[in-house]
This record gives C-alpha cells, structure tokens and sequence, in this order.
C-alpha cells in the first residue's frame, strides 16, 4: 500500500498549481518521491509487460484522482517516457486549472470533431502533452463509450508511449467503468481518513 499525503485545503476556484503539481514544483520533497514510487511499482505490478493505457479513478470526489493522475504522468515524463495526461472528467475538470491552461479545446471536442491535434497541448515537462476536458457535454457516459473514443485511444497510444486517463469517481458515474474497459490498467485512489 502506498500512502500519500495531502494537506492542502482547498475551495472551489482556490487551486495553487505550485500545490497541486508537486513533482514538478518541488523535486525532492516526499510527497514526490511517494509520485516516483508509484511510477516504479507500477512498472513492476506490469510484470515486464508495457501498459500503454492507464485509468485513473477514486470512489467518491474530492480523494486526489486528479492530483495522482497528473503527477503520475510528471514522473513517467520525467523518467524519459512519453506520455499524453488526458482529463477525461468531463464533468468535475480540474487538470487545466493545474497546468494553467483553458478547458477548450479539449477531449469532448476531440471526440466529436477527430481532431486530436487540436486539443493536445504541451506542458512545463519534457515529454508530456496534456489533453483537458473540453466543454462539458450532455453526455459524457455516451462519448465515453462510443467508438470515435475507441479511436481516439488508439490514436494517443500510437502517439505515446503511456496515456493516464483522469476519470470521474466510480462511484458516482458510469465513466470509469466505461474507461476502464478500455484501459490495460487501473488506479483506484481512495482517501483513508484517521
């Protein structure tokens, strides 16, 4: 079991970037080597076998999905891989207020369009691309599941060597369980309160 610890507070609108991204803010500190462990156990949980695609999800909001999922894909990129962060959460996004960039163009667009290009963008690290959410559509499960995302997957794998997908919790909806499918791994982040 990993732990990592959060102690930032935080109300909505009330993100510090510098916080939120601490494998790339601050190198050395714990909760980052905690971020590299991780990295390294899940190159050995593969069992030499190379995950191109990971789900990341917690069973309720607010438990740090997305804080794992985006400094996870920090530490795989800074590890020499190359790696496409996409916040597929389309309804709570959080990722482009973490890397400081607007929510559109992103993954909803992507998918109805099939243009990728246009909703990829680089980021501060080496190696990784960040695609966020998007505009929030009327149904995120349906665009999810369709086969314009299929391809869509497809299309980043060839891209990349590693893509994280941020995912809604799986508790609250359909999305995980529908990314999931479509994953060769999964990450369930759960907050174990003392």
């Amino acid at each position: 079991m990993l732990r990592l610890f959060n102690n930032r507070k935080e109300t909505d609108g009330d993100r510090d970037p510098k916080q939120c991204l601490i494998t790339l803010h601050n190198v050395k500190s714990s909760a980052s080597e905690a971020y590299r462990m991780l990295r390294t156990n899940i190159h050995f949980s593969s069992g030499g076998d190379s995950l191109k695609t990971i789900v990341v999800t917690s069973t309720f909001p607010e438990e740090g999905k997305s804080l794992t999922a985006a400094n996870l894909a920090i530490t795989f990129a800074q590890a020499g891989e190359s790696v496409i962060l996409v916040d597929a959460d389309m309804r709570r996004s959080t990722v482009h207020e973490d890397f400081e960039v607007p929510v559109s163009p992103g993954l909803s667009e992507a998918i109805v369009s099939g243009n990728i290009e246009a909703s990829l963008r680089d980021t501060p690290v080496e190696g990784l691309k960040l695609m966020t959410a998007g505009l929030t559509p009327p149904n995120p499960s349906e665009l999810l599941h369709s086969r314009r995302m299929d391809s869509l997957i497809d299309e980043l794998r060839a891209r990349s060597g590693l893509v994280i997908l941020d995912a809604p919790p799986v508790l609250a909806v359909t999305d995980a369980t529908v990314l999931a499918s479509k994953a060769d791994g999964v990450i369930l982040v759960v907050n174990v309160a003392q």
